[in-house]
């Protein structure tokens, strides 16, 4: 388990980090995207290159906070690569919501001048249960490790939540390995469209960037609000397989959080970014697969075999570029029409 915790070591980069989503936020929401339109590509490449930027930033003002402190050299450089690794993790898995953003809006017909405030209000939810997920998993690990035992005449100190973590992950990877079914899938029947269906009725037609409208004196959602609804479920379901996968990195929650969560806000604009050449990265599930298998074997050989997060770092990375590399060079043929 790490011995130091940044909550309780630096509360005030806590504050230094609230203010700045916060300001972010509102600049987002209330200057630059006042008013619903298209993003174009040129204004989604200057935001990803912002939100890269300040996750960099972010992870060097840790590192220099941590080499402040008598003798923190050594945990300066190991809180850094942890971000960094816990960062990079989270982009990378979270590509694969990319494609399922495309086929979602896609099914619902989400015209693109709103795709900006629908992932707006993702990322809102995003925020709220990603802290839940984080804090309610690192109490959880910390209650679960067994009693020290000799395992091999090595004294090993088991976790059960970490250990069935790594099985989960293994299994998660297998199965992305082999493909799923989003493309055929009923978005207007997963949990997110039913519970707004039992709540309001719900119009047929979009009311522009409206969530409710007023149809024969009757009030009603939009179809828009399914859609928030549906994005917001699919983020949690995602999570399932990103948030263990960060615990193999670190168990500090605020490294994880901090980390988790700019690599969120950072998903919008690489969606506008990349939504017209998705294709182009067909191998990237792969990829994917294999990363959440490695991250699982980490975590069940922790106990015996304890890979620094440098190493993961650079495994992550190069299997990510391999898999992009792999993309372009061997281009998935599109299906005839």
């Amino acid at each position: 388990m790490d011995q130091q915790n940044i909550i309780d070591l630096h509360p005030g980069l806590i504050i230094g980090f609230a203010l700045l989503i916060m300001i972010m936020l509102l600049l987002d929401l209330g200057v630059f995207n006042k008013k619903a339109h298209e993003v174009s590509t040129k204004e989604a490449t200057a935001w990803s290159v912002i939100w890269i930027s300040l996750s960099m930033i972010f992870s060097g003002v840790i590192y220099w906070i941590f080499d402040q402190d008598e003798g923190g050299n050594v945990l300066a450089f190991e809180k850094f690569t942890q971000f960094q690794a816990a960062y990079w993790i989270e982009k990378a898995l979270s590509v694969d919501n990319l494609f399922v953003f495309i086929l979602v809006f896609s099914f619902f017909k989400v015209p693109k001048y709103l795709h900006h405030k629908v992932l707006f209000w993702g990322i809102i939810g995003a925020l709220i249960f990603r802290a839940i997920f984080i804090f309610a998993g690192i109490g959880i690990i910390q209650l679960t490790y067994l009693p020290e035992i000799h395992i091999f005449g090595k004294a090993v100190q088991i976790n059960i939540v970490m250990t069935l973590f790594g099985l989960f992950l293994i299994y998660a990877g297998v199965k992305s390995w082999k493909g799923d079914d989003d493309d055929e899938k009923d978005f207007s029947n997963t949990a997110g469209a039913k519970l707004i269906k039992k709540c309001w009725k719900v119009s047929d037609n979009y009311d522009g960037d409206q969530f409710f409208t007023i149809q024969n004196s009757v009030k009603m959602a939009t179809p828009l609000l399914i859609v928030v609804a549906v994005i917001e479920f699919t983020d949690v379901l995602f999570a399932v397989d990103s948030i263990p996968a960060i615990f193999a990195i670190s168990k500090d929650p605020f490294i994880l959080y901090t980390s988790n969560i700019f690599a969120i806000l950072g998903l919008r604009s690489l969606y506008f970014l990349l939504a017209n050449f998705i294709h182009m990265f067909s191998k990237l599930p792969y990829g994917l697969a294999v990363i959440l298998s490695f991250i699982g074997v980490k975590m069940l050989i922790s106990p015996w075999v304890h890979i620094p997060s440098p190493i993961s770092l650079v495994v992550v990375a190069g299997i990510l570029i391999l898999s992009v590399l792999i993309s372009l060079l061997f281009p998935q043929k599109e299906a005839a029409t």
